[in-house]
């Protein structure tokens, strides 16, 4: 969960050496986190936009422990779209946020749509570029099996893609693997 906040607009690299830096001094805790909270900044530097990100995973933490206690099992036992409307009630979680959290740290049948998913299919012409979230979101869930593994692999295969081939300003349209498919 705390990851999923890290990684807001920056690379997974960056979030995954700042829950390591949090992990190493001990406070990967929602209370410990919680209150030694003026140390974040320092331990999250790495994933960029630390103050920011700091004022996020504080707002999470807070709602965290006010309405779960803190504690896995009481958060797991809630239904998927109540845990998801409170989500995207906290200041500083989005649709993705929120979908990245209820897939990977709950197992949820959650369709994680992000920047290389808009851009990937949009590039195919597999959708328009005016899809919402939700609507994109829709589509994936619609047409996959509802199952949280599948969901993680198709994303992991989308990020890998737009990382090695779809890349924002300079795409490499002429090694992509998808371009025999939809051209």
């Amino acid at each position: 969960m705390v990851g999923a906040i890290l990684t807001q607009n920056t690379s997974w690299t960056g979030a995954d050496r700042a829950v390591r830096n949090i992990t190493n001094a001990a406070l990967l805790s929602p209370r410990k986190m919680l209150t030694n909270r003026r140390r974040l900044p320092l331990l999250i530097r790495a994933a960029g936009y630390y103050h920011l990100k700091t004022e996020r995973l504080v707002n999470f933490l807070k709602y965290y422990i006010g309405i779960y206690d803190g504690q896995d099992r009481n958060f797991q036992s809630v239904p998927t779209l109540r845990i998801r409307r409170e989500l995207l009630a906290v200041k500083g979680i989005g649709p993705e946020t929120a979908d990245s959290i209820l897939l990977y740290a709950l197992k949820r049948s959650v369709f994680v749509v992000d920047a290389y998913t808009r851009r990937i299919f949009t590039r195919h012409h597999l959708f328009s570029e005016d899809l919402t979230y939700n609507d994109i979101r829709r589509l994936f869930e619609t047409n996959l099996p509802r199952r949280p593994r599948i969901y993680n692999e198709y994303h992991a295969l989308i990020v890998r893609l737009g990382k090695d081939f779809c890349k924002k300003n300079e795409p490499l349209c002429a090694a992509c693997p998808l371009r025999d498919l939809f051209d």
